[in-house]
């Protein structure tokens, strides 16, 4: 069997990278892991300049004057990175509501369990008044 390499090295051939790939690049060599080459190697990037354009046009540093100086971040930066934060957030807000919906059935499920255990076994026990209800909210 083949041994993976220490090296985290992933093989890319296209040339087209999205948004939030090149944003999280662009994270990761500003905070100073990896370096620009080291991730261009790590993440099979093929241009050798690539990286370090999309550190001047996404970045939020100043590298054209080598400074750690914090750059304002231009209209459409904003906007993109609010557009993607308003993906993520839609998705959790589905997932989210997914997951409401099945804790309601299951809510449902158990009141009625209940209901049938003590008509079966005669004995009445005290329920939560949020058991009462049998329907799902939106």
């Amino acid at each position: 069997m083949k041994k993976k390499h220490d090296s985290q090295y992933v093989k890319r051939t296209q040339r087209n990278y999205s948004y939030a790939f090149k944003m999280q690049v662009v994270r990761e060599v500003e905070i100073g892991r990896p370096g620009l080459n080291a991730a261009q190697r790590k993440y099979g990037i093929q241009g050798n300049a690539t990286v370090k354009s999309w550190l001047l046009k996404y970045g939020s540093l100043d590298w054209e004057s080598k400074s750690n100086l914090i750059l304002e971040k231009s209209s459409e930066q904003k906007l993109l990175e609010l557009e993607a934060k308003v993906r993520l957030l839609e998705k959790q807000k589905a997932s989210l509501k997914k997951k409401l919906e099945e804790t309601d059935k299951k809510v449902i499920i158990f009141d009625m369990m209940i209901d049938i255990a003590e008509e079966e076994l005669k004995y009445r026990s005290e329920k939560s008044p949020y058991l009462n209800s049998y329907s799902i909210q939106d």
